[in-house]
């Protein structure tokens, strides 16, 4: 796969050409040509990670599967190191944005940094910064529709309505960055553990989402 190629369709809003793309590597996973494990992502997501490339990054985010059920103890908002353009393959995908107001009288949140291991292992170390939050603007992109966001920018994505719904996400990391999630004022740091899935998990998990971009939307 070919990261600019990719890149240049996204800034064209060329979604079916995404999607396109998409839809091929899901076949190559499906068939089993290609060896790849999808991954749990405690935020509720199942993880296929086609490709990564130095700073630059290609994944599908599939919503809805039983192997990708939240760990309701992970916080739920969150600001990536690496700015984010996704396109929505089928189903409904709503990105909240939030506000983050330092505040050390009255906050809401602590900041915590997610320092991620080739392991698997994401480890959450509680910062000093205390902050305050406000809801942002929301925005639902639907299947064929794309949105970004940038390095920095906290947000939590949701599932509307449930629905099965799946996303092709371009990520370029930026240098000097760290991921970064909002925990209760007095939480301590924990680790958690991102789980792979075996070889015939993974290829359900690719096959459903192939399914579900050739068919009509409901």
């Amino acid at each position: 796969m070919d990261y600019p190629a990719l890149e240049r369709a996204a800034r064209r809003h060329a979604t079916a050409e995404l999607t396109r793309h998409a839809a091929a590597e899901l076949d190559l996973i499906a068939s089993g040509r290609r060896a790849l494990r999808a991954v749990r992502h405690p935020l509720g997501f199942v993880c296929l990670p086609i490709l990564r490339d130095g700073h630059d990054g290609v994944c599908v985010h599939v919503f809805g599967p039983p192997e990708a059920q939240p760990d309701r103890s992970v916080p739920q908002v969150h600001c990536h190191s690496w700015d984010l353009t996704s396109t929505v393959l089928y189903g409904r995908l709503d990105n909240r944005r939030v506000h983050v107001d330092d505040d050390s009288g009255e906050p809401t949140h602590r900041v915590f940094e997610v320092l991620s291991d080739p392991s698997g292992v994401d480890e959450l170390r509680p910062t000093e910064r205390l902050v305050r939050c406000r809801p942002g603007a929301g925005q639902t992109s639907a299947r064929g529709q794309s949105y970004a966001l940038p390095a920095g920018e906290f947000h939590t994505s949701v599932v509307p309505d449930g629905r099965p719904t799946a996303t092709l996400v371009l990520g370029r990391t930026l240098p000097g960055r760290v991921d970064l999630s909002l925990g209760p004022p007095s939480a301590a740091g924990h680790r958690m553990v991102r789980r792979a899935c075996d070889a015939t998990q993974t290829a359900r998990i690719a096959r459903a989402a192939l399914r579900r971009i050739h068919e009509p939307e409901p």
